[in-house]
């Protein structure tokens, strides 16, 4: 036989690498009413949840399902055949009856790579129990050392198309988030421009296990690649004079320039976008990272550059001159674990802007009722009762976390200024990127870390609010750091203001709004990633939008115990 040349193909990258297979076993004794009935549930679902799971470019995970019912080996592998051929890398199983689970899915499942993300969701019926099916295959994946999800749900007991809970599809819905993201990622790629990242450990791109733990590949390109581009002009020079007259148009008095020589280095401030994001197109990169300091812009032996704040906020945002475009995570300073955070959490949230922050400075409750006092400010807020950490970002602040989200990008950009950058700090000048986010905007705040002792990631997070300040605290709080930079007043839901200050992983912390909690707690599942979120005052069962732990855990002594076996195998 000869080999098969395959045809050239061009893919675009931007399509999902990921699709979502539905399926059901069944016993073959059972009634043909049963059958029909658990054939369809699968097509209802399958429905439900196509055009559901979008990746943050707005492309849809393509979603099929089988209406062969999993009856023994013969059909389970067919259905796996058909699946694989698909390129089918994310499982829902749907059991509406009882079935042998070693001839079913367990059979099923030996056709696929053991961290193939898998969710059984069923009804919590009895007339012919599929939960009890659920059970009795997560018992015997959890004894087998095997991650899986299960989603006890309801819908009624007879009808041979009943209708699904809305919290059934939604929490379903919740866990194809994680398992897309998880699965998404894998072979894709970020790049990064310089080296170490200021000397900071806690921002170090590591290599090998940020490939072995999420198959992620890490790109390094020197500075010097974009210094010399620069002096090239290696960019479409009548783009560049839209990009400017689009900022230009919110009003010419937001950006503080001196001479001709500012306006320069705004232009070449502008230009560094342009130039990069082309970079990271024929790279087919989903972000990216620059390091800056010290040799870009601060390193007088050399010859100081203009800084990347602009550059930053274009990457992080959801728009641009040119209208509407996906967040590509883009980190300061080339913090990496940083870029991943922002990149894991962009991806759960469906393409929500991240947001890239320095942890400045924790303010408790005495601190803040002392400087309201001092400056004579009326207040009847109760939000000050607990404290909040300016959050002021050394770089790359998404421009939409200048309005509430859903705001129109002309009004978002109205908000926006742009003042010199600190020549102290900065001398090769520039502009920076600066606004105040306002309160009442909820997601979770975030920070990967990594430990050579576990050789694993873990994720320092919380339920988080931005808090309304009166515009003189506000301004006086701005001032104490940097005016220059946008700040962002983030209230944790269960940290104290003292575990704030004593546990954050980095000088650098992250925030995306509209991120349900238990999507970040099945994605760190899947990525056997440590979650560090036992603060104080969270109670051990926390409301509903947190995901129930894995089967796997309970029976290894909790979930950082049976991450720990888990790590070993990897």
């Amino acid at each position: 036989m000869r080999p098969i040349l395959l045809e050239k193909k061009n893919i675009p990258y931007t399509e999902s690498s990921v699709t979502i297979g539905v399926f059901a076993p069944c016993d073959p004794r059972i009634d043909d009413y049963s059958r029909a009935r658990a054939a369809n549930i699968v097509q209802i679902i399958a429905g439900k949840i196509s055009g559901k799971i979008m990746l943050p470019n707005c492309t849809p995970v393509k979603v099929v399902y089988s209406n062969t019912l999993i009856d023994g080996e013969r059909e389970a592998d067919s259905v796996a055949k058909q699946f694989k051929d698909a390129g089918v890398n994310v499982l829902v199983c749907i059991p509406d009856t009882w079935s042998f689970p070693q001839l079913t899915v367990l059979s099923f499942l030996s056709h696929f790579p053991p961290d193939t993300p898998i969710n059984l969701t069923c009804g919590n019926s009895a007339p012919k129990p599929g939960v009890v099916y659920t059970h009795a295959v997560s018992g015997a994946a959890a004894q087998s050392g095997r991650l899986l999800h299960i989603n006890v749900g309801s819908w009624a007991d007879e009808g041979e198309s009943p209708e699904i809970s809305q919290k059934t599809i939604d929490s379903l819905i919740d866990w194809l988030y994680a398992a897309v993201t998880y699965q998404e990622l894998k072979g894709k790629r970020v790049v990064v421009f310089g080296h170490d990242s200021m000397g900071m450990e806690t921002a170090l791109a590591h290599v090998i296990p940020t490939r072995n733990q999420f198959g992620i590949e890490i790109t390094r390109l020197d500075m010097k690649l974009l210094a010399d581009m620069i002096s090239k002009k290696a960019y479409d020079k009548n783009e560049l004079t839209a990009l400017r007259s689009w900022i230009d148009s919110f009003g010419e008095g937001n950006v503080q320039l001196n001479n001709e020589d500012d306006s320069e280095r705004f232009n070449t401030c502008l230009s560094m976008y342009l130039i990069v994001r082309d970079l990271l197109k024929d790279l087919n990169a989903v972000g990216g990272g620059f390091m800056s300091q010290l040799e870009w812009g601060s390193d007088r032996r050399g010859i100081p550059l203009p800084v990347p704040d602009l550059m930053e906020s274009l990457f992080n945002t959801t728009f641009d001159h040119n209208g509407a475009k996906p967040v590509i995570p883009f980190a300061t300073e080339a913090d990496v674990q940083g870029l991943l955070t922002m990149l894991f959490m962009t991806y759960l949230s469906a393409g929500n802007p991240p947001l890239f922050m320095d942890f400045r400075k924790v303010y408790d409750a005495d601190e803040i009722n002392g400087l309201i006092k001092q400056l004579d400010v009326y207040s009847d807020e109760d939000q000050y009762i607990k404290g909040f950490v300016d959050g002021v970002n050394s770089g790359s602040a998404s421009f939409n976390w200048a309005a509430l989200p859903g705001t129109e990008p002309n009004e978002i950009m109205k908000k926006v200024k742009y003042p010199l950058a600190d020549k102290n700090y900065f001398p090769g000048s520039g502009n920076s990127v600066t606004f105040v986010t306002p309160g009442g905007i909820k997601g979770i705040a975030a920070r990967l870390a990594y430990s050579t002792l576990t050789n694993m990631f873990s994720m320092v997070w919380d339920e988080a609010e931005t808090v309304t300040l009166n515009a003189k605290l506000a301004t006086k709080l701005c001032n104490n750091s940097d005016p220059n930079w946008p700040h962002t007043f983030v209230r944790p839901k269960y940290a104290t203001m003292e575990e704030y200050k004593h546990y954050a992983p980095a000088n650098h912390f992250h925030m995306t709004w509209n991120l349900k909690p238990a999507r970040l707690q099945y994605w760190m599942d899947l990525a056997n990633v440590l979650s560090s979120d036992k603060w104080r005052m969270k109670p051990n069962h926390t409301e509903e939008d947190y995901r129930l732990l894995p089967l796997l855990y309970v029976i290894n002594g909790g979930e950082t115990q049976a991450k720990l076996l888990r790590q070993k195998s990897i």
